[in-house]
């Protein structure tokens, strides 16, 4: 993403968009340049126009992607809650029947 990032960052300052200028721009937020990552970005956007781009980009608004995360989380606690509670009800039943036992002999 960072990659991205740098691209627009360029794009903004109005600097052409190349490999050297890129990795430049990573090694200034103290990363680590990845050649091959810049090569691919470099040449995905060859021919774009990132100005037209930017202005047809249509806004996804992110509060209700929020929730829609948070669901499968909550699911995939339920099962496990409802895998203690039978663990517990299956102690408390053989607590009980040990006791019944200790009645009977």
């Amino acid at each position: 993403m960072e990659y991205i990032y740098a691209a627009l960052l360029l794009h903004a300052a109005g600097q052409p968009i190349t490999e050297e200028n890129l990795k430049r721009v990573i090694e200034a937020a103290n990363l680590t340049p990845d050649e091959a990552k810049i090569k691919t970005l470099v040449s995905a956007l060859e021919g774009v126009d990132i100005g037209e781009v930017l202005k047809n980009v249509t806004l996804v608004p992110t509060a209700p992607a929020a929730p829609a995360a948070a669901q499968p989380a909550a699911e995939e606690a339920a099962p496990a809650k409802e895998e203690e509670k039978k663990e517990e009800e299956k102690k408390e039943e053989e607590e009980a029947l040990s006791g019944l036992a200790a009645l009977f002999g």
